[in-house]
């Protein structure tokens, strides 16, 4: 019998964001979130960014955040943005301890935002997480030519990323700075994945499961269908992801 290590890949990780652990509005904020879009997060896995919270101190407390993220049909893989405490509490808690992420920009919770509080259109305590952080200098471009089948995953670290061809459903198509598509978009797309909130997303034709720009995402139910088919941009416009006509 052998074990094998396998090489790395890289996937993309929604991030929670805790900033008090003890809140008693916390869950119903992220069930909330997660009823506009049920079969997207089913079973996710998620890391918990402890950037704010000075609480979550002990392995009972993130046994605690873990079972909640449960109910949730989230599953908890480790921290982020941890301090020295917390990352040893996490780790008696089975969770693994992240580098810290690139804080440029994160969405909140109370109210609709990247993870913990936005507003009503802005999605609340759910992040995508960022890949390793790369300077986004425009002096690099990756080119795509080819379609972008479902189930693959394309990534443009430190550079912008063009697409000559469609995004199938189940696909994925991530750059540190600009996404260009020149099709349709079916699938997922992130720019500004290292936290670049001058990163943008431009759509031929659009029908995207998932919209996320520098953190702040847009799920395929909450994209207005006066928009679906057309050509658009997607950008943050005073911290929310907004859909411009092209």
């Amino acid at each position: 019998m052998s074990a094998d290590l396998v090489h790395g890949g890289m996937f993309t990780v929604m991030v929670v964001r805790v900033d008090d652990p003890n809140d008693p509005e916390f869950e119903s904020r992220l069930a909330e979130q997660i009823a506009r879009s049920p079969a997207f997060f089913a079973n996710a896995p998620v890391v918990i960014d402890l950037q704010n919270c000075t609480g979550a101190a002990s392995a009972d407390a993130f046994h605690a955040l873990r079972r909640l993220l449960k109910r949730q049909h989230l599953i908890a893989v480790g921290v982020q943005n941890a301090n020295a405490t917390q990352v040893r509490a996490a780790m008696n808690a089975d969770l693994a301890a992240f580098a810290p992420a690139n804080a440029a920009r994160r969405t909140e919770g109370a109210a609709p935002a990247q993870a913990p509080a936005p507003e009503p259109a802005r999605p609340a305590p759910m992040q995508v997480p960022q890949p390793a952080a790369a300077p986004t200098g425009g002096t690099r471009t990756k080119v795509v030519s080819q379609p972008v089948r479902s189930g693959t995953q394309i990534y443009a670290r430190g550079s912008d990323l063009i697409v000559l061809n469609s995004v199938s459903p189940g696909a994925e198509v991530i750059a540190d700075g600009h996404v260009h598509i020149y099709g349709a978009l079916r699938g997922r797309a992130i720019a500004g994945a290292n936290g670049d909130t001058e990163a943008r997303i431009f759509v031929e034709r659009l029908e995207a499961e998932l919209l996320c720009v520098a953190g702040h995402y847009l799920v395929s139910e909450a994209i207005d269908p006066a928009y679906i088919g057309r050509s658009v941009q997607v950008a943050l416009v005073d911290d929310r992801l907004t859909i411009l006509g092209s």
